[in-house]
């Protein structure tokens, strides 16, 4: 699985992008909001991806969001042991979609992978792509 998200301005219109590839099959998923940021639309492509698999899977989820490889792999353990504050004690930012995107990851085996954006890598500039047209179509309401 390969995810990523697009805003054009932070806050501004946005859109998100999954591609899913399976015993040669592909699957293409999209969407956008208005109003969003950047890192909501790469939580969101990740927590829709994961939303269509109807039972448990081993998944390679391929993610150029340092917000999200680190959120997820590190940073969310905390929050949830201090009650969803930060080291800081601010409350967490997209709160309610960590808390999706960890129960949609504890069905599942995932190994995270990073890739670096816009740098060759097929799946990412196909999900790129992806949350572009999400963003086209936020865009025309």
């Amino acid at each position: 699985m390969w995810t990523d998200g697009a805003c054009k301005g932070n806050p501004g219109v946005g859109g998100w992008g999954t591609l899913m590839v399976w015993n040669g099959r592909e699957k293409e998923i999209f969407g956008g909001e208005k109003d969003t940021t950047n890192n909501r639309m790469e939580l969101t492509a990740v927590i829709e991806g994961l939303r269509l698999l109807k039972r448990p899977c081993q998944i390679t989820l391929h993610v150029d969001s340092q917000y999200v490889m680190n959120g997820v792999t590190k940073w969310i353990h905390g929050w949830k042991r201090n009650g969803w504050k930060t080291g800081d004690k601010k409350p967490v930012k997209n709160k309610e979609l960590w808390i999706e995107l960890d129960e949609q990851v504890a069905r599942h085996e995932i190994k995270w992978v990073w890739v670096k954006g816009h740098a060759g890598d097929p799946g990412n500039e196909r999900a790129d792509a992806l949350a572009n047209k999400g963003v086209d179509q936020a865009r025309r309401g």
